[in-house]
């Protein structure tokens, strides 16, 4: 039996969107608000969903919004025994669910199955268009699933769902533990959902991309360790390029003209990494504005890095980092 849990923030018709696409397909939807003042919470009531809103005066994560989904959903449908999660900005490809637990009804052992998200907007700026490349990965048993996903409620159950104070990389993060737990996570090649950055300011990427930062650096304080190394080489290259070599480049030009000629380092990155793109780049013909973006992303990644480390010394609740 199948259920799904939405969960959005004043999304406003792109929630109405992903509610159209699943209402008819589940024996129950459950909807998790967390603090919309759009009339998200009316309108998922009015279209057939089960509604929880969140207590906004504890710090708010996708985590805790998601495992409030899956536990609402089980206390109203407890024969469900499979929960697919959606972002209340995505909606649903026609075809995909039924693909998506034909491949699970196939394979015991899969815990998880995700497909490719599309950016419903890719041209309406240079970082839309960065989604739309990223989230073209290679299909196959793979590491980790992104917020839309189709779960195995046994799976779910067996490792307590996801870690609640994770504000960022919560689903990479399940994952681990998932496949700890002998369980797999297959990525089909098939169109997932549509998607809706809408990313239109620099500073948007800037702190979506820091967000990511801070989920390497607490993905590598939590599974680190051999054999898995979750989050470790991620980590340690947004500190190279974004931390240590612009500081190195600073303090040499104190004492010459070699800090100068370290900088160069960057945009002969930025001309490796254009000759020898990703094929998911070459797809959307973005090539060269990929190039840059993975070369000035170790900026703000390294200070996603270093936030957590901040507040983790200082004893501070991390805070959701949202960009839009």
């Amino acid at each position: 039996m199948l259920g799904f849990v939405i969960i959005g923030r004043n999304e406003g018709e792109r929630l109405r969107c992903c509610l159209v696409a699943v209402v008819k397909a589940a024996v129950a939807v459950v909807y998790v608000d967390s603090g919309s003042t759009d009339g998200s919470a009316a309108l998922a009531r009015q279209m057939g969903a089960d509604v929880v809103e969140l207590d906004m005066r504890r710090p708010f994560t996708a985590a805790w919004a998601r495992n409030s989904g899956w536990r609402r959903l089980l206390a109203i449908a407890p024969e469900t025994t499979r929960v697919h999660f959606v972002d209340g900005d995505c909606e649903l490809m026609p075809g995909w669910v039924d693909e998506a637990m034909l491949a699970m009804d196939a394979a015991q052992q899969v815990a998880v199955v995700c497909g490719r998200r599309r950016e419903r907007f890719p041209n309406a700026s240079v970082f839309n268009l960065q989604c739309e490349v990223e989230w073209n990965a290679p299909a196959g048993l793979v590491q980790s699933c992104g917020g839309d996903a189709l779960v195995r409620v046994e799976a779910l159950r067996a490792v307590n769902g996801y870690r609640d104070s994770l504000i960022a990389g919560e689903e990479p993060e399940l994952c681990v533990r998932l496949r700890a737990a002998g369980w797999q996570v297959l990525r089909l090649r098939q169109d997932m959902a549509w998607h809706d950055a809408a990313m239109t300011h620099w500073m948007q990427w800037w702190r979506r991309t820091m967000r990511a930062g801070h989920a390497f650096a607490e993905g590598a304080l939590l599974h680190g360790a051999p054999p898995e190394r979750h989050g470790v080489k991620a980590r340690r290259r947004a500190l190279l390029w974004g931390l240590a070599l612009p500081c190195t480049a600073a303090l040499l030009t104190l004492v010459g003209q070699l800090g100068g000629w370290l900088l160069l380092l960057y945009p002969l990155q930025v001309l490796r990494l254009g000759l020898r793109p990703e094929p998911a780049a070459k797809e959307a013909n973005a090539v060269w504005s990929r190039a840059f973006f993975l070369v000035a992303g170790r900026f703000p990644e390294a200070a996603g890095v270093l936030m957590f480390w901040s507040r983790r010394l200082r004893g501070a609740t991390s805070t959701l980092i949202e960009y839009k």
